[in-house]
């Protein structure tokens, strides 16, 4: 198991729950130092993706397991629901069919509001109508990759940090892993799952014995966000029409109450993750204010701060269609005991044990 993100972390509790031995190989010093750090928290409803897609059906699945999950585990959490505003009668109609693809999805919790209605829940909102889904949350995602590592351990499973991946050959019986770091080494395993998110395309070029056709492009769209100064007007997270690339500049709560805004959607040019500039640039700010203005007006001037940001990993080029999580197991690939882990962007933190038990299914665990 490569990557000690989220959903690696899931996929190997799942392994070593159905009595896999497991190894978690991780590069950096800790768990969800990559993705997982650096996106909004949300549990996702399953609102936004198309039907019969992976990424829609593993949301929903995923969230109906996290609910439960966080509360037998202790993980910090709260359903605390979100509104997604048309904030001008020229958006209405594509909310609607927001609305329609959620249903078709079979989210439960939703209900359209009037933009009076939305003001009553959430009196400084601004728009003429609203969706509100009941089933959306915030969740402290360290928690979350805390508890998975914790159940993978009691399983028998290991978590050995600071251990890059350089490379793998497929045999006979399996897979020799050539391992970095301090001390190098090499070890045999029969089961090997890819789960490196910005990195997962590299390293699967570096597994001699699987084609290259196998492993798709990749781009990186940068999600930068803004903390507002202050205590939140609104108790509920706050979501925009969605724009191409994400769902828009919104606003997300952590359990302490404090409000951020974002991502934006910032396509980079760097070919590699290691190129990658995480710094949010201050000038981004004027296109936060007039993206946040159009659902609450009174944002004040110098009310945000650059924050943070987080790199997605798109199977897809700027103006192309949203696309789907892809799981490439042997069926895909040809390459016995293989599972290639490639997009998982969000809602893969709320997906992520819907993913495992997936990744393991189709693995034939």
């Amino acid at each position: 198991m490569v990557g000690a993100g989220a959903v690696g972390l899931a996929v190997a509790r799942e392994l070593a729950l159905r009595g896999r031995e497991t190894i978690v190989l991780e590069a950096t010093s800790g768990v969800g130092n990559g993705i997982s750090s650096r996106n909004s928290e949300v549990i996702h409803a399953g609102i936004y993706d198309a039907k019969g897609s992976l990424k829609a059906g593993l949301c929903v699945t995923g969230r109906r397991l996290l609910y439960p999950y966080c509360e037998a585990h202790g993980v910090g959490h709260r359903r605390c629901g979100k509104l997604i505003v048309a904030a001008t009668a020229a958006q209405v109609e594509t909310l609607r069919s927001i609305e329609r693809r959620a249903l078709g999805n079979s989210v439960e919790g939703l209900r359209w509001l009037s933009g009076a209605e939305a003001r009553e829940l959430e009196p400084d909102l601004h728009g003429e109508a609203a969706l509100l889904s009941t089933a959306t949350g915030i969740i402290d995602s360290h928690a979350l990759m805390l508890a998975y590592q914790g159940d993978l351990e009691r399983a028998g499973g290991a978590l050995v940090l600071r251990s890059p991946l350089e490379g793998a050959t497929v045999a006979r019986d399996g897979f020799v892993l050539r391992i970095g770091g301090e001390s190098p080494f090499e070890i045999e395993t029969g089961l090997l799952v890819n789960s490196a998110g910005l990195h997962a395309p590299a390293l699967a070029r570096r597994i001699e014995g699987l084609a290259a056709r196998h492993v798709p492009p990749t781009w990186f769209a940068k999600g930068n966000y803004y903390a507002l100064a202050g205590r939140s007007p609104f108790t509920r997270l706050v979501y925009p029409v969605p724009e191409p690339g994400g769902l828009g500049v919104h606003l997300t709560l952590d359990l302490a109450g404090q409000a951020r805004f974002g991502p934006d959607v910032e396509w980079l040019d760097a070919q590699s993750p290691e190129a990658i500039e995480y710094a949010v640039d201050p000038a981004r700010g004027a296109l936060f204010y007039a993206a946040i203005r159009r659902y609450w007006p009174d944002l004040k001037d110098g009310a945000l701060a650059p924050a943070y940001s987080g790199v997605r990993p798109k199977l897809q080029g700027p103006g192309r269609p949203a696309s789907d999580f892809v799981l490439q197991g042997p069926e895909a690939h040809g390459v016995p005991a293989l599972m290639n882990l490639f997009g998982i962007e969000s809602p893969g933190l709320t997906a992520s044990l819907a993913i495992a038990a997936e990744a393991a299914r189709r693995l034939g665990v």
